[in-house]
C-alpha cells in the first residue's frame, strides 16, 4: 500500500456548513406531541447512580447524562449529544474519503449518504447507538491512517476507540470480529500482526475497558443474564429476511453507494488494498445474522463503506458521457430521503400517524418486540403517555397524610416508567424504583415503607398479596390510547404488613443476584 492516496482539498468550510446543518435538523424531526423514548429515561437516570457498569450497558452513556445533567437536564440537551455524535461520523466519513483520495464530489456524496439516512433516525435519541456508530467509524478510519503511516500513534488511537467503544456498549466487539480475519486473509497481514503495534493497542483498549470488566466480576456478570433475558424476549422474534431489509432501508437513497463499494473493491486497483472492508462487512453480518441481531446493530458497518462507494463513484464520473449524472446524484439523495422521513420519524401527530398503518406496515415497522402488529411504531409508541402517567403518580403521592409521605415507595414495572417518573417529577415524587433492569440495585430501605404508589400494567397486587395491606385504592390509568403504556394503572397502598415487606425483600434479593 502507497503511504497514502494523492488528495484534493479538505474542504473544511463545506464541512462546517453540513456540521451546522445536521445538528439543526435533529430538533426538526420530532413533533411537539412526543415526549423522550422510555429508553433514554432509564439512561439519563444512570447519571444519578454513577458505577462503571449497569445491567443494561457499560457506564459511558451515563457520564454523558452526567452532562446532560449539569448542563440543566432539558430535552434540547438531551438531544444534543447523539445528535452531536452523529456530526463526528459525519467528519470522519469526510476525512475517510479525503485519506482514499476522494475529492468534492466524492465527499458531497459520502455526506449526503450520512445525512439523508437511517443515522438521522439513530441520532434522535439519548441510547448508546449514536456513540456506537462513531466507535466503528472512527476504528476504521484510525485502521486506515495506520496502514497509510505504520505511526503507533494511530494503532494507538484505534485501541482507545474500542476502548472507549466497549465502554458505551459491547457491540463494538464485533467489529473486531469482522475485521480481524478480514485483516489475516489481507496483504496487510504481517503490517499488521507481524508489529507490536496491534497488540500495544489491544493491551489499551483492555486497560480503558478493564474497570467495567472488573465490574461485571464483582457483579456476576449481569451481561451474560441481560443478554440471555434479551435472547428469549426480543432477539427470538427477529427473522433473517427482516434483518437483511433493514440494511436495504437503512440507506436507502444511497444504496447505490454501498453497491458502488463492493464493485469499486472488486475491480478497481486503486482500491483494492482496502477489500479488507469489504470482507469485514460480510464476515460481520454473517455474524449477526447467525446471531438473530436487531437489524440496527449492524448500522456502524457502512459509513466507512460509503466512502469507499463515494471516493469509486467519482472515478467512475470524472469524465465521458457519464460525467453528466454528476449533480443527478446528490439530488437522487435528496429526493429519497422523502419517505423514509414519513416513515422513520415521529413528524405528525400519533392520530396522524396511525391513520398511516398501511405505510408503516407494508415496510414491517408495526411489528414490535413482541411479533405482534400494533397502531404504531414501537419506538413512537415509547414516546407517549410519560407526563400524563407522572402526573397522575404525583396526584396519587399527595393524597397520602404528610406522617406517610417519607415512607413512600414509588414501585414501577418496568423501568420506562421509573425512570419517567423520576425525570418528571422533579422533587415532587420520592424517587421511583423498579424490579427491572439497574433500578434493583437503587432501592431504598424497605423496612421504613409503610405506603406504596404502584404504577403496573397488570391492574395490582393480586388478591394474595392485597391481604396484606391495610388498604388498596385503584385509582387511575393512562388514557393516551397510542402509547405503549396505554391502561397502566396507578394504585395507592397504604399499611403493608411484614409479611409483604419480607416477600419484597427476597424478590430484591434475588433480582440482585439476577436470579
Amino acid at each position: 500500500m502507497p503511504s497514502s492516496p494523492p488528495k484534493s482539498p479538505f474542504y473544511g468550510g463545506w464541512l462546517l456548513g453540513l456540521a451546522a446543518l445536521r445538528l439543526a435538523a435533529q430538533s426538526l424531526l420530532i413533533h411537539p406531541a412526543y415526549q423522550l423514548h422510555r429508553d433514554e429515561y432509564l439512561h439519563l437516570d444512570q447519571a444519578n447512580h454513577l458505577a462503571w457498569g449497569y445491567i443494561s450497558l457499560p457506564p459511558l452513556t451515563s457520564w454523558v447524562a452526567w452532562l446532560v445533567q449539569a448542563l440543566g437536564g432539558g430535552e434540547y440537551w438531551v438531544h444534543f449529544f447523539p445528535a452531536f455524535f452523529g456530526v463526528l461520523t459525519l467528519v470522519l466519513v469526510w476525512a475517510l474519503v479525503h485519506e482514499l483520495g476522494g475529492g468534492f464530489y466524492a465527499k458531497l456524496l459520502a455526506a449526503g449518504a450520512v445525512l439523508l439516512s437511517a443515522l438521522l433516525r439513530i441520532n434522535l435519541l439519548f441510547q448508546p447507538n449514536s456513540f456506537d456508530v462513531l466507535a466503528w467509524t472512527a476504528a476504521t478510519y484510525c485502521l486506515v491512517r495506520y496502514l497509510h503511516t505504520t505511526r503507533l500513534a494511530w494503532m494507538l488511537a484505534l485501541g482507545a476507540v474500542l476502548g472507549l467503544g466497549m465502554l458505551n456498549k459491547y457491540n463494538v466487539v464485533f467489529w473486531a470480529a469482522g475485521m480481524l480475519p478480514a485483516l489475516l486473509l489481507s496483504e496487510h497481514r504481517q503490517r499488521v500482526f507481524g508489529r507490536r503495534a496491534i497488540y500495544l493497542a489491544a493491551g489499551l483498549a483492555l486497560l480503558i475497558f478493564l474497570p467495567n470488566l472488573l465490574w461485571q466480576v464483582q457483579h456476576h456478570f449481569p451481561v451474560v443474564w441481560h443478554m440471555q433475558e434479551l435472547k428469549r424476549t426480543q432477539l427470538v422474534n427477529v427473522e433473517a429476511s427482516d434483518f437483511l431489509k433493514s440494511q436495504l432501508l437503512f440507506f436507502l437513497n444511497s444504496f447505490w453507494l454501498l453497491v458502488a463499494a463492493g464493485v469499486g473493491l472488486a475491480r478497481w486497483p486503486a482500491l483494492r488494498p482496502y477489500r479488507f472492508l469489504g470482507w469485514s462487512v460480510l464476515l460481520t453480518l454473517a455474524i449477526f445474522l447467525g446471531l438473530h441481531a436487531k437489524d440496527y446493530y449492524a448500522i456502524g458497518l457502512y459509513p466507512p463503506l460509503l466512502a469507499v462507494g463515494a471516493v469509486y463513484m467519482e472515478h467512475l464520473l470524472r469524465a465521458g458521457r457519464w460525467r453528466y449524472l454528476r449533480p443527478v446524484l446528490p439530488l437522487v439523495q435528496l429526493l429519497l430521503i422523502v419517505p423514509m422521513l414519513r416513515v422513520g420519524f415521529p413528524l405528525q401527530p400519533p392520530a396522524a400517524l396511525q391513520a398511516r398503518a398501511a405505510d408503516f406496515e407494508a415496510l414491517g415497522l408495526l411489528r414490535w418486540e413482541d411479533g405482534q402488529n400494533h397502531p404504531l411504531p414501537q419506538d413512537f409508541a415509547d414516546m407517549l403517555g410519560w407526563r400524563e402517567m407522572t402526573d397522575k403518580a404525583v396526584a396519587a403521592y399527595q393524597l397520602l397524610p404528610d406522617s406517610l409521605r417519607a415512607h413512600t415507595l414509588v414501585l414501577c414495572d418496568n423501568y420506562g416508567q421509573t425512570g419517567a417518573l423520576n425525570y418528571y417529577s422533579r422533587g415532587r415524587l420520592p424517587l421511583a424504583v423498579s424490579f427491572n433492569a439497574d433500578y434493583v440495585y437503587w432501592f431504598p430501605d424497605l423496612s421504613t415503607i409503610r405506603a406504596f404508589v404502584l404504577v403496573t400494567e397488570d391492574g395490582g397486587p393480586d388478591k394474595e398479596d392485597e391481604q396484606h395491606f391495610q388498604r388498596v385504592q385503584r385509582l387511575t390509568t393512562v388514557e393516551e390510547p397510542l402509547a405503549r403504556e396505554h391502561g397502566t394503572q396507578i394504585n395507592l397502598l397504604t399499611g403493608p404488613d411484614q409479611a409483604i415487606i419480607q416477600k419484597l425483600k427476597l424478590r430484591l434479593q434475588d433480582r440482585q443476584q439476577l436470579r
